[in-house]
């Protein structure tokens, strides 16, 4: 009697063509990479151009392929033009985001459109795009959303990036039933504190390092290279049933 051994989905990106929104620093760059090296053709892009030249330049240098496109995310128009003359793709990750800590009674109208703005909008923009080429094209995907384990959790001084990353969870899993129908998986990807430029300022705030490592149960923040691993998962075939969901890579902030 043969027993039928299941065999693993792949993590191989190979003839994917994946697009990275927010990819000139942080955990918008690693993603890039992190395709780039499971094989993928990676369009990265940000508003940065010569920061973009740089990254590509580097992953083609070790036989990826990467191309640079400048956008300014929170402009719909240049997002669909974006998709328009470089899709469609099976993979779309959007890193796009931004963070003003203040008390709710300090925090001023301009803050809250700003944030809005950058972590809301753009990722329905970014999303809308995405479904539409996807559709239009045939084409089975994934859409990736950088959230953060502040969308599954709330803190001080966090009310309106809390309020944002909640609004990425609603959206993503709205989209999942929406799109799903066409072969699209939505997730997002919930991180804790990750050592980057971006979080730096933050960590370095009286205090706030030693805070941020002991909410964690490895008493430590993230490195930026723990992020990559889930984002290649969510977009490969490894993750075909996986769809809707908010994958909390925290340390287990949220777990408690």
């Amino acid at each position: 009697m043969s027993i039928e051994i299941p065999q693993t989905p792949g993590f191989d990106l190979r003839g994917k063509r994946a697009l990275v929104v927010g990819a000139s620093r942080g955990i918008g760059l690693a993603a890039a990479a992190a395709l780039a090296q499971a094989g993928a053709e990676v369009f990265a892009a940000a508003r940065s151009l010569e920061d973009l030249e740089e990254l590509c330049h580097g992953l083609r240098e070790h036989g990826h392929q990467a191309y640079a496109v400048e956008v300014d995310a929170t402009d719909s128009e240049a997002i669909d033009t974006l998709f328009a003359a470089h899709g469609p793709f099976h993979i779309v990750v959007n890193s796009v985001g931004s963070n003003r800590l203040a008390p709710l009674v300090d925090v001023t109208n301009a803050d809250l459109d700003a944030m809005l703005e950058l972590n809301v909008k753009t990722a329905f923009y970014i999303a809308r795009a995405a479904v539409r080429t996807m559709r239009a094209a045939g084409l089975p995907g994934s859409i990736v959303t950088i959230s953060s384990q502040m969308g599954l959790v709330g803190n001080v001084d966090r009310s309106v990036y809390s309020a944002t990353k909640h609004a990425l969870e609603g959206m993503t899993k709205s989209l999942a039933w929406e799109a799903g129908i066409y072969g699209i998986r939505a997730n997002t990807v919930c991180p804790t504190f990750i050592e980057t430029s971006l979080s730096a300022p933050i960590l370095a705030r009286s205090g706030v390092r030693r805070w941020a490592e002991s909410q964690t149960a490895f008493g430590r923040i993230g490195r930026i290279e723990e992020i990559m691993g889930p984002i290649v998962f969510l977009a490969s075939d490894a993750s075909s049933l996986v769809t809707g969901a908010a994958l909390a890579v925290d340390a287990g902030w949220t777990a408690r």
